[in-house]
């Protein structure tokens, strides 16, 4: 196994806390992680006077068991809770560890104060979780995920240690208000939309639920992008999350494991594969804390930065004036994490994905290895590997998971295949996000080639004893069905068959017959018809004469060569690759190969997962697939994101037992037509709006009425999400109004903000349109003297959880209008329900279960289902789809130029023809027009009956109980990773 260059330092590192004094920025000596003086850890759910805590110092190395005490160089705060204590403590951190000038107390300047004074809290719970999955040697999950969407962190870990109030109060007595003192820690960019969002709802219900869980992801400098919104629609700048540093973070300077790329593969005397040469790097461990809500477990998320060693600087190049090439090697390891999904359009960019997430699997395996090995000390047996450890790939980014760690287990720990495989296999499961077939990675099989040569042979194995299996399964009578199979099914797609498979495939070739041969046995035959022997010995000579010596030669020869041709049968071209298309890698394919378990993330997707993208693969496994429905967390997507609303319900239910057990919440269902429970659900509504209010105001200088319906549809930016039917309806309705007199339109229409957010990939050219479509028509509308406040078109630039955490609970009405059957899930979907939102969609993604949960009559519904969508682009294919003329009418209005100058042909030509790339309407916004604009009228009639509209509010937030993360983690511990939860003594 790969190594850092002193081992015995790294063994040593790897099971030490995780934080030091040094690395947390306290002083020296004594204990050393809390010598910076902190505040108590939390109350927990069984308060105590005194905690008891285990904390080694990493500058003395020595174990310290018992009550901290004030003489060990903790003050006495720790074990106080009051504001004035954790005033004096915030007060301490800004004098004494300043990031800023301590003579002036700004906000900034209070937020990192405030937020070492929190750390201090988490650390002691931090290294007594940590210490304690140690000394049990408890099973661990490990979820590895490209994307971790954290949001802000300070509101939600004083929220976990239930100190909200005490540091509110804190902070007021040193003139600050925490709402603004948290309004300066920037989003932690490291993530962009729902992926990165759930996996980071999963780690907040882990450690709640007190589940022996680790996160790994990469710890990007500049993020996805910052969105800037531009006369020109969006621009993209780095993200400067870093700038002042980030608060939460303990930097492993100590722990760093080195990764390979290049090189060749040659075998040792030893007959191990050894991999040599090549570029090396080493990816350093940055620890952050994940707090549990009433409990003392904190599991923690470890991001890795890409580095090398100070002596790769290449100084004599510097000296002698060639400072790019000094600092090249430097720069090729850094640049792999400094922005999350750099374009991969150019060849390069597509070797700096790969090489990011070969880092994370890398890093993040070694690490793993170092803890079980270091666990199970001298009765250490790699038959338990699994039984000790579960590693979760979320979708395909962390699928070389699986070749790395076949590699490690073979080449450096001494394993036979056979061994390797049945250890990876038990340990290694896989959560797919996506049907689209652009989404389920295929890598370059010359570029993995070139970059992790020793993977691709491993590969290369697996997909030759998949091929043998899918062969013993369906046999070789039906070849066609066979073919079938192997074309859907292998891991390597457009390469040769191996020989063992390819013979399978032989396709004989008829026998060629010499024709002066065939004339001559004809000949003969008709001879033997004639009873006279004396005529035949005629015919016979006058054959010798006509066949001269020549002629028999040649004939001869035509024989030999007739039956070499016979006996060289011919090989299917089905079992050679086509030189004029890409050899690929299928990540996905080798995930559900490499993996014991497979779950799509909602009902219906999970379906689709079984009878269309690995239907194949079920077929062969099927006790492989299982459905494991999204969920969010109800502390930071209610709880603490909407105060007002979870005063309410615990008012209701009576107590705030829900947001551990969102069952509760059904309790609501029978107060959902008390009126006074609808003024209070209707004032806390209002409050939020005033705030999104403000918060419009100050990103894009729109005003808007809180009076107006908030009409909301925020996600990544993508045609199947189809914000540009959400558009092409508020353009038809912008029309339609102004069509109207005065009198009419306000009798005829509820007046609406309707709110937009989300990032579009930078070389997604036509999503960036759709963004720009978008803030044009606002442009338009919202300068409408004759509209008014009747309607309101907002793009929020630079979508990000703390938005979020603004805009949801502000929310009246949802849009989650993807195609049918294209959205694995979706999770703000759940967000909006649980904050008393009410949802207009699709029969997609999570949608379906909300939709049962919450009642089909509060949820408005329309559109074409799943199982139509192929048949309607088969319609489409023939010509036979006729548009709705208010579909035509919408973009003759939009060509018209009233939305500006910008030439629209090529968003509206999306939507025309029959066929073509980039044509023919492939998401059916067109279709499900008609049916969206009449539901969209419904919509309008609910909301002007507010008592109607509020109780459907309010049995929207009681049926949403289903959607918590809780109950997704407890079914993932109990169904897939065979964790347990744990109480810390």
């Amino acid at each position: 196994m790969a190594t850092n260059a002193s081992p015995p330092l790294q063994l040593a590192t790897a099971f030490r806390p995780l934080a030091s004094a040094s690395a947390a920025g306290g002083g020296g000596g004594g204990v050393g992680l809390l010598a910076g003086g902190g505040v108590a850890a939390g109350r927990g759910r069984e308060r105590t006077q005194r905690r008891v805590v285990a904390a080694r110092s990493v500058a003395s190395d020595r174990d310290v068991q018992g009550p901290v005490s004030p003489e060990e160089g903790l003050p006495s705060v720790l074990n106080s809770m009051d504001s004035c204590a954790i005033a004096s403590n915030i007060k301490h951190h800004a004098e004494f560890k300043p990031l800023f000038a301590p003579e002036h107390f700004s906000p900034l300047n209070a937020y990192h104060a405030t937020a070492k004074s929190v750390f201090d809290a988490l650390l002691i719970n931090w290294n007594a979780t940590y210490n304690y999955y140690n000394k049990m040697n408890v099973k661990q999950a490990y979820y590895l995920s490209m994307e971790f969407l954290q949001g802000r962190a300070l509101t939600n870990a004083i929220g976990n240690l239930e100190l909200t109030g005490e540091y509110a109060e804190a902070l007021k007595q040193l003139g600050h208000n925490l709402e603004d003192v948290a309004s300066q820690e920037p989003d932690a960019a490291l993530g962009n939309g729902g992926l990165g969002r759930l996996a980071s709802c999963f780690l907040d219900s882990l450690a709640t639920l007190n589940y022996p869980a680790w996160g790994y992801g990469l710890r990007y400098k500049y993020g996805l992008f910052k969105q800037l919104i531009t006369k020109d629609g969006q621009e993209e700048v780095a993200e400067n999350w870093l700038e002042m540093g980030y608060p939460w973070e303990i930097v492993r300077n100590d722990l760093s494991y080195p990764v390979k790329f290049y090189g060749k593969v040659v075998e040792g005397t030893d007959g191990r594969k050894h991999w040599i040469g090549g570029e090396n790097i080493k990816a350093v461990a940055y620890d952050v804390p994940i707090p549990g809500y009433k409990t003392r477990v904190t599991n923690n998320l470890r991001l890795w930065s890409t580095t090398v060693p100070a002596q790769d600087f290449d100084l004599g190049a510097f000296n002698a004036g060639d400072h790019t090439k000094a600092y090249e090697a430097h720069l090729n390891a850094e640049k792999i994490c400094h922005v999350l999904y750099p374009g991969d359009e150019s060849p390069e960019g597509k070797v700096l994905r790969l090489k990011q997430q070969y880092t994370l699997c890398s890093a993040s395996l070694q690490d793993i290895i170092a803890r079980f090995e270091g666990r199970a000390g001298d009765s250490l047996n790699w038959e338990d590997f699994p039984s000790k450890v579960a590693v979760q790939m979320n979708d395909t980014h962390p699928t070389l998971c699986i070749p790395e760690l076949m590699r490690i287990l073979i080449d450096f720990k001494g394993l036979s295949w056979d061994e390797a495989w049945r250890i990876t296999e038990r340990t290694v499961a896989y959560t797919n996000h996506t049907v689209l077939p652009e989404a389920l990675e295929k890598w370059s099989l010359d570029i993995m080639q070139k970059l992790l040569p020793r993977h691709v042979e491993i590969i290369e194995k697996i997909d030759e004893e998949l091929m043998n299996n899918i062969v013993s399964k369906y046999g070789t009578s039906d070849t066609a069905l066979l073919k079938k199979k192997l074309k859907e099914m292998r891991i390597l797609d457009n390469v040769d068959l191996p020989a063992s498979i390819a013979q399978l495939f032989v396709k004989p070739k008829e026998k060629k017959k010499s024709p002066t041969k065939s004339k001559k046995k004809l000949l003969v035959k008709s001879l033997e018809t004639i009873a006279e022997v004396e005529e035949k010995t005629k015919l016979e000579e006058e054959e010798a004469e006509v066949l001269s010596e020549t002629e028999e030669e040649k004939v001869e020869s035509e024989e030999v060569e007739a039956e070499e041709e016979d006996s060289e049968d011919g090989l299917d071209p089905f079992v050679k690759s086509d030189p004029k298309l890409p050899r690929v890698v299928r990540m996905a394919n080798l995930c559900v190969v490499g993996g014991h378990s497979v779950n799509g993330v909602a009902e219906i997707h999970s379906e689709i997962v079984k009878q269309d993208v690995f239907n194949s693969f079920y077929e062969m496994w099927p006790t492989k697939f299982q459905n494991k429905t999204n969920g969010v967390t109800p502390r930071r997507w209610i709880r603490f994101c909407n105060p007002e609303l979870s005063t309410i319900i615990s008012k209701w239910i009576g107590s705030d037992d829900w947001v551990l057990n969102t069952d509760k919440l059904a309790e609501l269902k029978k107060f959902a037509d008390n009126e006074d429970l609808h003024s209070e659900w209707r004032a806390a509504k209002l409050a939020n709006k005033m705030k999104v209010v403000s918060l419009i105001r100050d990103k894009t200088g729109y005003i808007v009425s809180p009076d107006a319906m908030f009409d909301v549809q925020v996600k990544r930016i993508h045609e199947y999400k189809r914000q540009l039917l959400n558009i092409l309806g508020i353009i038809y309705r912008y029309k339609k109004m102004k069509e109207m007199s005065a009198e009419e339109r306000v009798k005829r229409f509820v007046p609406r903000v309707c709110i937009f957010g989300g990032k579009a990939f930078a070389t997604y050219i036509q999503a960036k349109r759709i963004v720009k479509f978008i803030t044009d028509v606002a442009a338009t509308v919202n300068h409408d003297s004759d509209i008014g406040d009747l309607l309101k078109v907002i793009f929020v630039p630079d979508y990000n959880v703390s938005v979020a955490e603004a805009l949801i609970p502000a929310s009246e009405l949802s849009q989650h209008i993807s195609t049918a059957g294209m959205e694995a899930s979706g999770t703000s979907n759940m967000k909006f329900a649980m904050n008393g939102c009410i949802l207009i969609g699709t029969l997609d993604g999570a949608n379906v279960e909300i939709r049962e949960e919450v009642g089909e009559e509060n949820f408005f519904l329309f559109g074409a289902e799943a199982h139509e969508i192929v048949g309607l682009r088969k319609e489409r294919a023939e010509g036979k789809f006729v548009p709705d003329p208010r579909f035509q009418e919408v973009k003759e209005f939009v060509r018209s130029g009233v939305f500006g100058t910008y030439n629209y042909d090529e968003l509206m030509g999306s939507l025309e023809g029959n066929e073509g790339y980039g044509r023919a309407d492939y998401f059916l916004v067109g279709k499900d027009f008609p049916s969206y604009i009449e539901c969209q009228e419904k919509v309008d009639e609910a909301y002007r009956d507010q008592k109607l509209w509020t109780k459907m509010s309010i049995l929207n937030t009681a049926g949403s109980s289903k959607f918590s993360s809780d109950r997704t983690i407890h079914e993932y511990a109990k169904d897939i990773w065979d964790i347990s939860p744990v109480t810390l003594p």
